[in-house]
């Protein structure tokens, strides 16, 4: 059996991101569920599909068809800036004997 490792990513838990390519391209959404071993994320109000519901009554479920969030890959995704508000790469950088991510284009860190 294969050891399962994690992937190190470059996009975290409420990060704003914008999507590259697919059908959603050039939206952008926070991300609020990451899944590491697959590398994959989900990203509100991106990536909708419909997904059949059924009814259960003693639930209080109603059936039918809702809109869902699917996990989307993160290579499709760049993080946004929150200090220029520009799509950006990042680096990492070494402050105060911590690793922090860092915008590429203005400098600043992306880890509050």
């Amino acid at each position: 059996m294969s050891k399962e490792t994690k992937k190190t990513m470059h996009i975290k838990k409420g990060d704003r991101v914008v999507v590259l390519s697919g059908k959603d391209k050039g939206k952008t959404g926070n991300i609020d569920k990451v899944d590491t071993q697959k590398g994959k994320v989900r990203v509100k109000g991106v990536n909708l599909v419909t997904k059949a519901q059924k009814a259960n009554p003693m639930a209080g479920i109603e059936g039918g068809l809702n809109k869902v969030e699917a996990m989307i890959d993160s290579s499709n995704l760049m993080v946004v800036c929150p200090a220029c508000e520009k799509a950006t790469r990042i680096k990492y950088e070494t402050r105060n004997d911590k690793k922090v991510r860092v915008c590429k284009k203005c400098n600043e860190s992306l880890d509050v």
